[in-house]
């Protein structure tokens, strides 16, 4: 399956200012994407760019504000420096002139506490080298690659390159499925897609669009239709369907019409077993059995989208709830990348979209303050199959796999 922006692992560019961050981004791609200026501070907020490193593949790199910046607006750069620790998949973190203090020390604590991999340049060698003691130092705090490198001379630039591959998680650069261990060469998919108000125009959703590249991947074939065209395809067909995959939205109408020993599932189940928390999604959802009179939830979106009626999130999935418990209850909505509210433990569970617009790393770490807190977690897609009576079906695929 070829890789949409999102699925691009995600590497992040840290260290002091004037360590030569900027420049360093320029070497490693070989393109002038990042200012570069002798004044520190010239990066003030965190630039992604969508890059191809030459011997890696395509990647989203960010550039960071130093994180020893100075004054009111200096520690709110560093806050979000610190932030972008939480979604990216590799560190790199530049030192210069032998110098690493608190901040290098606070930052790889960072990376540590959500396992992001890193290396460690020594930026501008060819000025000065790294030495020794610098050396011991940094591996007092950091079992990790340290790597003189000079953009001035970047005579060993492979070994930049190969750090990076080296440091990233297992397979990120290697093509992965959507429909891993579901399907075999050959079988017949149907993909269920209702065109409704949040329908973009003239066009289909990202989930959509990765399950028919990904089924033709797998060499097999898809039948794609509305849900109200169901019943007369099966009619005058006859063809018997290995996997059903469906909008959640309509789910329980297309459970009454596909017969049970066909397999059946939506596209936000699908994208939790291919890129989210899917072990504690199984453990949390049930717990929306147990959600008391008057208890708040959190619902999370992933992308900013202009709210429609019977938006999913703010308008389904509350009525939905609170007819499924038959209480009242209260739901809060968290959009894009912000940081979950400090007060997690006043929440009985927390559902996340489907996550279409994010990487795997950027899920697991959103989640993780509630999964310490030991609040349940779940996700659109199995939040409603469960409150349809359809879990059990919804799941089997994944559970059961080819």
């Amino acid at each position: 399956m070829s890789k949409g922006r999102d699925q691009k692992p995600h590497i992040g560019i840290f260290g002091k200012r004037n360590t030569g961050k900027s420049s360093f981004i320029n070497t490693i791609i070989n393109q002038d994407v990042a200012i570069v200026s002798s004044k520190s501070g010239t990066t003030t907020d965190p630039v992604k760019k969508s890059i191809e490193i030459f011997g890696v593949g395509p990647a989203i790199i960010i550039d960071t504000a130093g994180i020893d910046d100075k004054g009111e607006l200096g520690l709110k750069r560093i806050a979000k420096t610190k932030k972008i620790v939480k979604i990216i998949d590799l560190a790199i973190l530049l030192i210069a002139q032998n110098s690493i203090n608190e901040y290098e020390i606070n930052l790889i604590k960072e990376f540590d506490e959500y396992s992001v991999p890193y290396f460690i340049i020594h930026n501008k060698s060819d000025l000065e080298k790294i030495n020794k003691e610098t050396r011991k130092e940094i591996l007092k705090i950091a079992q990790t690659d340290i790597v003189d490198f000079s953009t001035i001379i970047p005579t060993n630039l492979n070994k930049i390159i190969n750090l990076i591959k080296k440091n990233n998680p297992p397979n990120i650069y290697k093509k992965t499925s959507l429909l891993n261990n579901l399907v075999s060469k050959g079988d017949i998919i149907m993909l269920v897609m209702p065109i409704d108000k949040e329908t973009p125009e003239g066009r289909l959703i990202l989930p959509e669009v990765m399950a028919i590249r990904d089924v033709l991947d797998n060499d097999c074939s898809a039948i794609v239709l509305k849900d109200n065209e169901i019943e007369s395809f099966l009619n005058k067909t006859h063809i018997k369907l290995d996997l059903v995959i469906t909008d959640s939205q309509v789910f329980e109408s297309v459970n009454k019409l596909i017969p049970l020993d066909i397999p059946l599932t939506s596209f936000s189940i699908l994208l939790a077993y291919y890129k989210g928390d899917f072990q504690n999604f199984l453990r949390g959802t049930p717990k929306l059995s147990d959600l008391k009179e008057n208890d708040k939830i959190l619902i999370l979106e992933s992308c900013a989208h202009q709210i429609e009626c019977g938006d999913i999130g703010r308008e389904k999935l509350p009525y939905w709830l609170s007819k499924f418990t038959d209480k009242k209850l209260y739901f809060d909505i968290v959009s894009g990348l912000n940081d979950l509210p400090r007060n997690i433990h006043d929440y009985a569970i927390v559902i996340q979209c489907g996550g279409c617009v994010l990487t795997n790393k950027q899920i697991i770490n959103r989640l993780k303050p509630a999964i310490e807190a030991g609040i349940p977690v779940s996700n659109y897609g199995m939040t409603i199959s469960y409150i349809h009576g359809l879990y059990q079906r919804a799941i089997t695929p994944f559970i059961f796999k080819k």
